[in-house]
């Protein structure tokens, strides 16, 4: 039987073969593509491991990117920039800035603070193990323009059981405040954690409070806000104070959203927005910050093969409803 299509419809292929931002500025084998918002004319996306071919290859170096667009509309988009992530990575696999073994390193969000410095929240992957991967440690790196991004001291391990709640994380600003959504690495079963730290505190995780489901308070400890089988998150406040969660339902292989008022909940159920019979190898699924409730534009990630011959590593853009 055929698997249902979800909410969203295609929109635009942003990566690949013959795309503007191939032809143009040489990103084309590429994956996540997040997009956050700089100011209300600006918003930057960061892509994972990007390669100027259109398929991964063995043995060719990778690095993270970030991409510029300052198109108003998120219906047309439009990259004005392109360039590297800065030192974050290493562009290939050995030991990191840590000392420790690392395969690549993926951005998983990004914000920009009042003063016009530029977070990037990000894991160092120790090892892919097919669809999911390792984790040795989420971190924070920080630029002061956007572009050359310098990891910080600021890290969270993982564990040896690989289910530390607090290594895929989204991160949305509100005010003086960053709230902060956590899952565990490798697009596993687990729990979802929220956090909230005040701007100028980002840096220090003794000044996260964490959000107790029991007992409604910001403190410690920190109790699930969700449980499932989580892949990357992406939470976005959208115009009119909605709060709509995206995610990799890993079980399903469905990316759904739920919505809400405030970010502590209640979350609404699952609605589905893609399947792989819309896109095959399907992950991701990032939230544009320009989005609405009845257009939520949606970036993502495809990675697929036959017989071991590569036909998908792209990024693309969908459009469907909260």
């Amino acid at each position: 039987m055929a698997q249902p299509a979800g909410d969203a419809v295609l929109r635009a292929r942003l990566t690949g073969l013959g795309t503007r931002a191939a032809l143009r500025w040489g990103v084309v084998g590429s994956e996540l593509g997040i997009p956050y918002a700089v100011d209300r004319r600006e918003v930057r996306f960061l892509f994972g491991d990007t390669f100027g071919t259109p398929w991964p290859q063995t043995g060719r170096e990778s690095t993270p990117a970030v991409m510029l667009s300052s198109h108003a509309q998120p219906g047309d988009i439009m990259f004005d920039s392109g360039r590297s992530a800065g030192s974050i990575a290493s562009g290939r696999a050995g030991l990191g800035v840590d000392g420790i073994w690392e395969e690549t390193v993926l951005p998983t969000d990004g914000i920009c603070l009042p003063d016009g410095r530029h977070v990037i929240s990000y894991v160092s992957v120790s090892r892919r193990e097919g669809a999911s991967y390792r984790t040795s440690y989420a971190g924070l790196a920080l630029s002061n323009h956007g572009t050359d991004f310098r990891r910080t001291s600021t890290k969270w391990w993982n564990n040896p059981t690989q289910d530390d709640p607090f290594q895929l994380s989204t991160m949305q600003r509100d005010d003086d405040w960053v709230y902060v959504f956590s899952v565990p690495s490798g697009r596993s079963t687990g729990a979802m954690m929220l956090r909230r730290v005040r701007c100028d505190r980002i840096l220090d995780p003794a000044m996260y409070e964490g959000w107790n489901a029991h007992d409604g308070t910001w403190g410690r400890p920190c109790t699930p806000i969700l449980r499932g089988a989580f892949g990357e998150p992406s939470v976005r406040r959208l115009i009119g104070g909605c709060w709509v969660m995206s995610y990799l339902n890993s079980t399903r292989n469905h990316i759904v959203t739920r919505t809400a008022t405030h970010p502590t909940g209640p979350w609404s159920h699952e609605k589905v927005q893609l399947t792989p019979a819309q896109e095959p190898g399907l992950y991701g699924g990032f939230i544009h910050p320009w989005s609405t409730p009845d257009s939520l534009h949606l970036i993502v990630s495809a990675r697929h093969s036959v017989a071991g011959v590569s036909t998908a590593y792209r990024v693309s853009q969908y459009i469907g409803s909260a």
